[in-house]
């Protein structure tokens, strides 16, 4: 029940869903340590304890070396609240059945709640209108980057979803068409330009491996319908292309703003960039730079990004007033926590992947529940680089869910086949 709520309530009503997030967590990871056999010495529990192990190393020699930039306290939920996608993966119970019925109250959650944060309504005609906006969701980038991750995932779930017993049915296809133009619309009136980057990569990554597969199972028959997928494709088209001739002034417009800016940075004339969106951005990164050279191994604890905003000298005031992070996930881990907290997501990042493809390649996790998982890491990213997303509420929300999910039928596999994702490091269980 609490990994519903968090799922429904997540962004829809932030209370309570944090409220279910720490319930679930908490509950879920005393499952894990207690019941959990053979799951206790899975490489995301391992990782985690290596998350708290560098974050208190890294807060232990700040305190030794910089004492007045450093809290009383390591702040150990930076890195572990990445971590509760464990007790997602608890309790979804390796089912394919769950994590799509978790993921479908997360997708709901969230389009209601663009209809009912914010202005509302009026937030959407503004948006058609030609003004930016953002539905009410912390700021302007959040609200695009769930639509895009909603996005990714009704364009690869269609299929499911359309057929019942075998047969399409050509009402649930309907409304999956207009819930992916609505995504669209979303995505388009957000005008985020790394979301429309990521989502562009993303869905080519997803349609070469969905070409690929279809070629190589070139038995096309009754059990491989590749007419209706095809007509589906098809219809997504019509819609992308609609949409793109009505928002063509929007999409121009936002795509050409800081072509001079993107001109300087070509030519590496990085000091005549101006303070624009982008130009933030590659100034907050020349300054993380400046700071991680200092101290690369284990960085400078976990107010690392504050530290980069305010005490880098050539920033101007008005920015360092204005932003307080790095837009850019990696680096902030990088300037926080040094290489050993970017071994740490890396670790888990590859064996999410390799954990992934097992499952799929051991008929436990199913082809569309895998392409998606390729799908979002692509978009996942990408738009991390651009904004750190994995630092803040919505960005956990998401990454707990899809990667609980995953995960869950990673440990299916490793239950149903005894093995492990990376079996050089198998070790007795932990307790």
């Amino acid at each position: 029940m609490a990994l519903a709520l968090y799922a429904g309530f997540g962004i829809l009503w932030p209370s309570a869903g944090s409220l279910a997030e720490t319930l679930c967590a908490l509950l879920g990871l005393g499952m894990v340590l207690v019941y959990g056999s053979g799951l206790r010495s899975s490489g995301p529990m391992w990782l985690l304890l290596a998350a708290l192990l560098v974050q208190t190393l890294s807060w232990a020699l700040g305190a030794w070396h910089h004492p007045e930039w450093v809290g009383d306290n390591p702040k150990l939920d930076r890195l572990a609240k990445l971590f509760i996608f464990i007790a997602v993966a608890w309790w979804l119970g390796g089912s394919t059945r769950n994590t799509l019925l978790v993921w479908s109250l997360a997708l709901l959650g969230y389009l209601v709640a663009s209809f009912t944060h914010g202005d509302g309504l009026q937030e959407w005609l503004a948006g058609l209108q030609g003004q930016r906006v953002g539905f009410g969701i912390r700021n302007l980038q959040h609200g695009s980057m769930l639509f895009g991750v909603a996005l990714l995932g009704l364009v690869v779930f269609t299929t499911r979803f359309g057929r019942v017993g075998g047969r399409w049915v050509p009402w649930r296809i309907t409304i999956s068409l207009l819930l992916i133009g609505l995504c669209l619309v979303g995505i388009a009136i957000g005008q985020t330009r790394a979301v429309w980057l990521a989502v562009t990569l993303a869905l080519t990554s997803a349609g070469a491996l969905w070409l690929g597969w279809t070629l190589m199972c070139s038995r096309v028959s009754a059990a491989h319908p590749a007419r209706p997928v095809m007509l589906t494709a098809g219809g997504l088209l019509v819609v992308v292309i609609v949409l793109g001739m009505v928002f063509q002034g929007t999409l121009t417009e936002r795509l050409s703003h800081e072509s001079s800016v993107v001109a300087d940075i070509t030519q590496g004339e990085f000091d005549s960039v101006p303070y624009t969106s982008i130009g933030i951005r590659i100034h907050s990164w020349r300054a993380a730079l400046e700071w991680i050279a200092e101290r690369p191994l284990v960085g400078w604890g976990s107010e690392g990004r504050s530290l980069v905003m305010d005490h880098t000298s050539w920033l101007p005031v008005e920015v360092k007033e204005r932003f307080g992070h790095l837009h850019n996930y990696l680096l902030e881990v990088w300037v926080a926590y040094g290489l050993l907290g970017v071994l740490v997501v890396f670790a888990l990042a590859v064996w999410i992947g390799r954990g992934t493809w097992l499952a799929w390649r051991g008929g436990v996790m199913p082809n569309d529940v895998a392409l998606f998982g390729a799908a979002f890491f692509v978009y996942w990213m990408v738009v991390n680089q651009f904004e750190s997303y994995n630092s803040f509420g919505t960005g956990v929300y998401v990454h707990n869910l899809v990667v609980g999910g995953l995960v869950t039928h990673i440990w299916r596999w490793q239950r149903k086949t005894g093995r492990r994702v990376f079996p050089a490091l198998k070790h007795k269980d932990m307790y």
